[in-house]
């Protein structure tokens, strides 16, 4: 696909991954929508980069909606969406206190997982009234996993499976999706440096970073943006969950 004066949204792009593939698609000629609850946060992006900003809870039903119609009254229907919203939480099933509240879990799924599905929907919605590419493609919804859905650790069970069933989502799309033309993929990193890591490694050191084979160091965002221009220029890249870790495996 080519980025040229194409419509993009980016959710979770008030820092971190999101930011930084905002940035990325940009620079490659895209015009861009950047979404995310952090008000102030996206508006700072947005007006650094140059992208329209909207305040926006993408698990809400509404509130999304409303913001994929203000993108698409400025830019026209996204043909591109990447999916960057996600909340990182590492907590013991039972703990001194008891049972981890069942609260804390729902909010795992509402963030990482209902979001997912919900911004899916819509944006497919609208890709598939577009009119086809010279390559027959009408768009690419690239959605954002965790290496945690294949390997949690020890007090990730409710983040792993908030994050496995964005994987599980994946393939089923792409076939469903994939009559339309248009594209379902995800991305599963590895230890990256950003916020959402440094919530779930509450000790976090240089330990382990030594721990992936190579490059002996966390990930950068701009790495992850690099990954998502080369999936949406390459068209058959389409029904997996990539990772991007460097070859960590936990």
């Amino acid at each position: 696909m080519d980025l040229w004066a194409c419509p993009a949204v980016v959710t979770g792009a008030a820092s971190g991954l999101g930011a930084e593939t905002a940035r990325y698609l940009i620079e490659a000629g895209a015009r861009v929508t950047v979404i995310d609850i952090d008000a102030d946060g996206v508006r700072r992006v947005g007006e650094e980069i140059g992208a329209q900003a909207i305040h926006c809870d993408v698990a809400d039903s509404l509130s999304a909606e409303k913001a994929l119609t203000t993108a698409r009254e400025t830019h026209g229907a996204a043909r591109v969406l990447v999916h960057c919203v996600g909340r990182g939480h590492s907590e013991p099933i039972v703990g001194v206190d008891g049972p981890m509240p069942l609260e804390d879990f729902r909010q795992l799924v509402e963030v990482n997982l209902i979001s997912t599905f919900n911004m899916m929907r819509l944006a497919a919605a609208d890709m598939a009234r577009l009119p086809p590419m010279a390559s027959g493609e009408r768009g690419i919804i690239l959605s954002t996993a965790s290496v945690a859905a294949y390997e949690g650790q020890s007090g990730e069970a409710a983040y792993s499976a908030s994050k496995g069933g964005v994987v599980s989502m994946i393939l089923p799309a792409a076939r469903e999706l994939g009559p339309l033309g248009i594209r379902v993929v995800g991305i599963a990193p590895g230890l990256f440096g950003t916020q959402t890591l440094f919530d779930m490694e509450k000790n976090l050191d240089s330990r382990l970073a030594r721990q992936i084979p190579f490059p002996h160091r966390f990930g950068d965002p701009a790495e992850f943006a690099m990954l998502v221009l080369h999936v949406i220029k390459n068209v058959m890249i389409n029904g997996s969950v990539l990772r991007l870790d460097g070859g960590y495996h936990r």
